[in-house]
């Protein structure tokens, strides 16, 4: 499927189906919310999830890095699931995640689970940081925020398609401003229609931008479903 750009404020950007954003004409990535060891940590807490969504989520960014060889990569925020979040990394989770940031210009955009994400892992951080018409932050701001490219919210979306109902993780824009999917595997969805985006992305004028395999297919708001 042909790929169809997401216009912010002028700035042509590809939402790529592993959850991330590409700005090919400043050699940019962009993820959001990766919560490395969300796993650990719940299985602090008794509940049994398998303890690998922290490599998972290294060998998607691998592969996105190798095959797009950005300049800079900006995570914004909640890169990292608490503030212990370090000292239960496995050590070749760690390693890998320090040739990573080693690999590139490492931007880590400061967020509510992890304001100062530790330095061992390289990088540098920023509260907030703007390009050209971007302005890249963790929590997004409420309406009109123009050019402001955030996560927090885990935004997903759901479509009724010949009778199914889908339910994908998605990004959301007006083309003022845009918001990305969660890219950490264990990380959840909050339905872009939930009144958490109404001051936000007033009214229904937006699209979602629905994560499929190998595409991403922008949606208008008016076809969209709540929970």
């Amino acid at each position: 499927m042909r790929e169809t750009p997401l216009i912010v404020c002028g700035a042509a950007l590809t939402p790529l189906p592993e959850g991330a954003l590409w700005w090919a004409d400043e050699r940019i990535l962009v993820v959001a919310d990766l919560h490395f060891e969300k796993g650990s940590a719940f299985a602090e807490r008794g509940v049994a999830l398998p303890p690998y969504d922290t490599g998972a989520t290294l060998t998607r960014l691998e592969k996105l890095m190798e095959k797009h060889e950005p300049e800079t990569l900006i995570a914004l925020g909640d890169s990292f699931h608490d503030r212990r979040a370090e000292k239960r990394m496995a050590k070749p989770d760690a390693d890998r995640l320090i040739a990573l940031t080693a690999a590139c210009d490492w931007v880590w955009i400061e967020g509510n689970h992890d304001p100062a994400p530790p330095r061992r892992f390289g990088g540098s951080v920023q509260g907030e940081m703007t390009v050209g018409p971007l302005t890249f932050r963790h929590e997004p701001r409420p309406a009109p925020s123009t050019g402001e490219i955030a996560g927090h919210l885990h935004p997903c979306a759901a479509v009724r398609v010949r009778g199914r109902r889908l339910r994908r993780r998605c990004f959301v824009s007006d083309t003022t401003r845009a918001i990305l999917p969660a890219f950490g595997a264990y990380a959840g969805g909050l339905n872009v229609l939930d009144r958490a985006y109404a001051g936000l992305l007033p009214g229904r004028d937006f699209h979602a931008w629905m994560m499929g395999r190998d595409a991403v297919v922008p949606v208008s708001a008016t076809r969209l479903e709540g929970d």
